[in-house]
Order: structure tokens, then C-alpha cells, then sequence
């Protein structure tokens, strides 16, 4: 185990130099990417098709179902010892900054990653990569930078979605609940809110929409001959993207509050 555990390490160090050639050569297309041709530019188009539109009604319910419930649970709870006013930096706190861009990057991450590593899995045992290298077009620039800005792109989007719809949900649910406790609810949620909440809220969603694609991307790429390794491929890519996610908003909760 211990002999596994040491060749897993030294072999992540080995292809460390490669993992951040190949972050970086991803940054610098993506720079330039809107000067390039029009096919790069549809792949884009269908990557936002895929993970930006058709995860809106799932996101939809639950924003909605979660910013209710902690509304109307955290609701009567505060107010039983007198702090009912602290709902509204509760209910910010938890949808916008904190749990939003994790839910939806954990939605994203299981819709996306495995669709994305195994696509790419498949045109690398199908030798459609080699093909496209033959003609004179480059893998990074065609495939993997219009799902880079996709996923990344939509993370963002879906975030700010989720957010809105958290936080409008509740007041929706308690008209027909208890519509005393929707008095006053718009101006006392914006009294809450900050840059800095916000801030958080984008960068995490950014960073995540980031880790996501270049980790399926990664793993898509990393499949050599065989079509077994293609599920395979597609395992990893969802279990580092759930480990970068999560060690990436660590990380972030940690600087926050130096």
C-alpha cells in the first residue's frame, strides 16, 4: 500500500510540469480565441447549449427549494429566540456566497465533466485527434479552449441564477405560507448584501467553472488506446473536479477571513 501510495505521488510530481504547460497554453488561446475561425466558435455555442441552458430548470428547483426551506425553517427557529432579522444574512450568506457556487458547480461537474473527458476519450481511441493534427488544426485552440470558456462561462451564469432564484423563492412561498413574514423582505435582503459577498460569489464561481473543464478536459486527453479507458477517464474527471472544487473553496473561506 505504502510502495502504491509513493508511486501515485511521484508520478503526480512527474506530470506536474505538463499539467501546468498545459493550464497555461489554455489561458494564452483563450486569450485570442474570438480572433480565431467560426468552428471554434460553434463548439462554444453547443458547449453553453449543453451546460449553460439545459441546466437551468434543474438549477431552477433547487434555488428554489433550498432558499424557501432555509427561509421559512431559519425563519421560525430565529424568530422563537428573538433574532428574526438575522434571516437575511443567513439566507444571503449560504445562497450567494457560500453554498450557490458549490451546488452549482457540483451540478455542472456531474452533467458536464464526464460528458466532456469521455467525448475527448472517444476522438483520442477514434484517432480523430491525429486526423485534426493532420489538417493542420491545433486540439487545444479547436476543442479544448471553447469548452474551457463554456464550462467556465457557465458556472458563472448558473450561479448568478441560482442566487437570484434562492433569493427570490422565498418570498414567492411565503405569500401562501405566512405572508407576515414577507413584509419588508426586498429592503431588508438588500440592506445585507455587499461587494465583497458578491466578490466571493464570482470568483468562486470562475475558479470552479475553471478547475471543471480543465480537469475533464485533462483526463479526456489522458486516454491512449484502448475504449476501456474511456469510462475510466470519465471517474477521474469527476472525482478530481470534486476534490479541486472543494479544496479550491477552502481555500477561499480561509483567505477570506485573514
Amino acid at each position: 500500500m505504502i510502495k502504491k501510495i509513493g508511486s501515485d505521488v511521484l508520478a503526480y510530481i512527474y506530470s506536474l510540469p505538463y499539467l501546468l504547460g498545459y493550464i497555461g497554453r489554455i489561458f494564452v488561446s483563450a486569450v485570442i480565441f474570438f480572433h480565431r475561425e467560426k468552428g471554434a466558435r460553434k463548439v462554444l455555442i453547443m458547449q453553453l447549449l449543453f451546460t449553460f441552458i439545459e441546466a437551468l430548470p434543474i438549477i431552477a428547483v433547487l434555488s428554489f427549494s433550498l432558499g424557501s426551506a432555509l427561509y421559512i425553517l431559519g425563519y421560525s427557529f430565529l424568530l422563537s429566540i428573538g433574532q428574526d432579522s438575522l434571516i437575511y444574512n443567513l439566507l444571503t450568506v449560504i445562497v450567494v456566497r457560500e453554498l450557490g457556487p458549490l451546488l452549482v458547480a457540483f451540478v455542472v461537474t456531474a452533467r458536464s465533466s464526464t460528458a466532456i473527458a469521455t467525448e475527448l476519450g472517444g476522438m483520442v481511441t477514434s484517432h480523430q485527434i491525429e486526423s485534426l493534427v493532420a489538417c493542420g488544426i491545433d486540439p487545444i485552440d479547436y476543442l479544448v479552449v471553447p469548452r474551457f470558456i463554456g464550462v467556465t462561462l457557465s458556472v458563472f451564469f448558473l450561479n448568478l441564477y441560482f442566487s437570484f432564484c434562492g433569493l427570490i423563492g422565498p418570498v414567492v412561498v411565503t405569500q401562501f405560507v405566512n405572508p407576515v413574514a414577507s413584509y419588508g423582505y426586498v429592503d431588508n435582503l438588500l440592506k445585507t448584501f455587499s461587494l465583497f459577498m458578491l466578490l466571493t460569489s464570482i470568483v468562486k464561481s470562475l475558479l470552479f467553472g475553471m478547475i471543471i473543464s480543465i480537469t475533464a478536459t485533462y483526463y479526456g486527453f489522458n486516454v491512449e488506446r484502448a475504449s476501456t479507458e474511456i469510462p475510466i477517464a470519465g471517474i477521474q474527471a469527476v472525482s478530481k473536479s470534486f476534490v479541486g472544487i472543494i479544496l479550491c473553496d477552502v481555500l477561499i473561506i480561509v483567505l477570506s477571513i485573514l
